[in-house]
């Protein structure tokens, strides 16, 4: 007889199967379909990526572009790799965009930056001896100097520079905080009083050093960034000493939960009965004794000062806290065996996670999927914006350049071929300039990269959603093993995590593709809205702002519920091998018929595993600012001098929640599982020698229930 489970249809609950022995070995594949389109959307993304690979080349997003559209290093310029700008003071009033978007004054490309100070007017700096020819953009014969600076052949002044992103700046640049705490900057040791522009404009210090302040922060920028890798050269094996404490913590953390679950979990509740209730009686008492007075409570800001009548404040504090104090009551006095069975769940997991420690190591499989799936993503957009950066397109044989300001250079037009889509096209209805046909190529080019880029980031969320959801099932299909075993642990069956992985694999790759589909969608919605939010900022439209606000709330709060939906129904999927649509229907249902015990089991758990989190941040963040600090005495020959010892400890910090989430993550998903079959358990069967239940005696203890056969529970 086939094991299959077995869902009344009067009621829709689980009724006894004689057959059901844990998770169903006998199963067939689900949702083909999808897992069709999986593979077929996986091939899609395959040509994107050969046409990403073959057309697109990311130094050429790195490459910054001259006046006349030409690309530093590239062709005509190969050797002259650096970006020189003939007026840094206007250029640099565009802010930090110039060294993306490039300037409106004309900039050429040289083999060097500047290695001295130039200034034509009001005199030449010194002898004038320093000017450097090598910094026109043409070039000149018997003109005078003043003529070349007045065509703006030559700038009118320049300043020792240093190359950042491949754009020439100035490194005479020194920063300093004013009388009001701003950061300006200024020019070190030089006095460029009356210097004029290439529009003949006067330039002081201040016009200077402001319109210098976007080069001035990218120094500063590339001063940080070196110092920072260096901290973390001289320091990397002791971050991974402090992710290695972090992931010891984790682990011990688990394994004490197992007996000091209760006790945290109502230490936790009596503290708060507590707090809320002296917070009650404080702010009443102090109410009363007020509320003929007129004192006030004010609240000074930089902008604006609120002040607030004490004794109301006092009322309004002291009704919040005494609402908050009888929710706490009512929870212990309603749902106090809820929480009891929270704690068994918790200490149950513990057991589960304790017996298959392999378990633990499982997250980083997923995690690796989501970094390669994530790298990959990365890798295929910046490919893919490098392609279209002046491509060329052959004309009767000529060469015409498109180049990304949009400028345009050819010599005849009669037909093109396209570089990246090799078609010969031909318009004889293009004047002579040419213009609409070459813009019809070049607007081809850009729709392809942008629907490229859009598949690709939707390509990004599905399979990210995949990762996740595969190492959902894989842990849910080892603890579903673990709790339909009778005699514990001796009757678990070898390898329950690989025969899990294994039977995620063959037969439900179409499901998983299904449920993270419907969160890229989400996903994808979600992104939609954030652009539409950004294009209408600044517009008078307060209701398509307040109809966007509304959107992305209700897509926020339907991703958090198909997140949660979608784990649940991985579960029922490695425990019966339904297809995704019925097992999300069984498990709802399932949730519907005990909704407070999953409300109450839920939220004691995340506040548990929050509270895990939390420690074992605390305790490697804070041992790792003991440390570098130099506070831990007998290790303080080993403290290391560094420029900023905050970049390890914020590395540490990072490490170890990166750890912890991914070891009360399984801590999570053997609880939610086990929690499931307990619910199902209790439907299914009812105690008799037919049909016992398989809970552990401290979860039959709780609920009154018994089997008339003696368990043995693993302890």
């Amino acid at each position: 007889m086939s094991k299959t489970n077995k869902v009344s249809p009067e009621n829709e609950t689980f009724q006894y199967d004689p057959d059901f022995e844990g998770p169903i070995k006998n199963r067939s594949c689900t949702d083909i379909i999808c897992c069709l389109l999986f593979i077929i959307f996986i091939g899609g993304l395959a040509i994107i990526s050969y046409f990403a690979f073959k057309y697109g080349d990311p130094s050429l997003l790195l490459n910054p572009v001259n006046s006349d559209g030409e690309m530093c290093g590239k062709g005509n310029q190969e050797g002259k790799d650096y970006l020189f700008f003939f007026d840094m003071v206007t250029c640099g009033r565009m802010g930090v965009g110039v060294f993306v978007k490039g300037c409106p004054t004309p900039q050429i490309c040289v083999s060097q930056c500047p290695d001295a100070n130039f200034i034509y007017k009001p005199a030449p700096l010194g002898d004038g001896t320093q000017f450097n020819s090598v910094y026109c953009k043409d070039s000149y014969a018997s003109q005078s100097l003043s003529d070349i600076i007045d065509q703006e052949i030559c700038p009118t002044y320049y300043l020792k520079s240093e190359p950042v992103i491949k754009r020439c700046t100035p490194s005479i640049l020194v920063d300093f905080i004013d009388n009001a705490g701003n950061l300006l900057t200024k020019v070190q040791g030089e006095n460029l009083t009356g210097v004029e522009d290439s529009s003949g404009n006067s330039l002081t210090n201040d016009i200077i050093e402001s319109g210098l302040d976007a080069f001035g922060i990218f120094l500063k920028a590339k001063e940080y960034a070196e110092k920072i890798i260096e901290d973390v050269v001289t320091t990397w094996w002791m971050i991974l000493l402090g992710i290695l404490i972090a992931m010891i913590l984790s682990l011990t953390w688990i394994i004490i939960m197992r007996w000091i679950a209760g006790i945290m979990v109502w230490f936790t509740i009596f503290a708060f009965v507590g707090a809320f209730g002296y917070a009650t009686y404080y702010c009443l008492w102090n109410y009363f004794q007020l509320k003929d007075t007129n004192e006030t409570f004010t609240m000074n800001f930089s902008v604006v000062n609120f002040s607030f009548s004490k004794p109301k404040m006092l009322l309004a504090f002291g009704i919040i806290a005494g609402i908050i104090l009888t929710i706490i009551l009512l929870i212990l006095l309603f749902l106090c065996s809820r929480i009891r069975i929270a704690i068994a769940l918790i200490k149950e997991g513990s057991r589960a996670v304790g017996t298959m420690m392999f378990t633990l190591i499982w997250p980083l499989i997923p995690f690796l999927l989501q970094l390669i799936v994530f790298g990959y993503w990365l890798t295929i957009a910046v490919y893919l914006a490098s392609t279209g950066r002046a491509q060329s397109f052959a004309f009767n044989n000529k060469s015409v350049y498109a180049y990304p300001n949009g400028s345009w250079k050819f010599d005849e037009i009669t037909s093109a071929t396209s570089q990246l889509f090799g078609e010969v096209c031909d318009d004889n209805s293009a004047n002579e300039t040419g213009s609409e046909f070459c813009t019809f190529l070049k607007n081809q080019e850009e729709n392809f990269v942008l629907y490229s880029q859009i598949y690709n980031l939707f390509m990004l969320f599905w399979l990210i959603n995949f990762s996740i959801a595969l190492g959902q099932m894989v842990l849910a299909g080892a603890f579903a093993s673990y709790y339909w075993t009778f005699f514990k642990p001796e009757d678990l069956p070898l390898f329950p995590l690989s025969g899990s992985l294994w039977r995620a694999f063959r037969y439900h790759i179409g499901s998983l593709a299904f449920g993270s589909l419907i969160i890229a969608i989400i996903q994808m919605m979600r992104v939609v809205l954030e652009y539409l939010d950004h294009k209408i900022k600044g517009k008078e439209n307060p209701l398509a702002k307040v109809l966007l606000k509304c959107l992305k709330c209700c897509f926020w709060c339907l991703e958090k519920v198909m997140k949660f939906l979608n784990k649940n129904a991985y579960i029922m999927i490695a425990a019966h091998g339904k297809n995704f649509c019925t097992s999300a229907k069984n498990v709802f249902m399932l949730i519907l018929r005990n909704i407070v015990r999953v409300v109450v089991i839920d939220k004691v758990t995340d506040f548990l595993l929050f509270i895990g989190i939390l420690v074992v941040v605390a305790a490697s963040g804070a041992f790792a600012f003991l440390f570098f600090d130099g506070r831990i005495t007998f290790l303080s020959s080993y403290t290391p001098t560094l420029n900023f010892y905050v970049v390890p400890i914020v590395l540490v910090i990072i490490g170890a929640y990166i750890i912890a989430s991914a070891f009360f993550s399984v801590y999570g998903m053997a609880v939610d599982t086990l929690f499931l079959c307990f619910l199902e358990d209790l439907e299914r069967n009812d105690g008799s020698a037919d049909k016992p239940y398989y809970m552990s005696s401290q979860l039959m203890k709780i609920v009154g229930k018994k089997n008339v056969l003696a368990r043995r529970d693993s302890r």
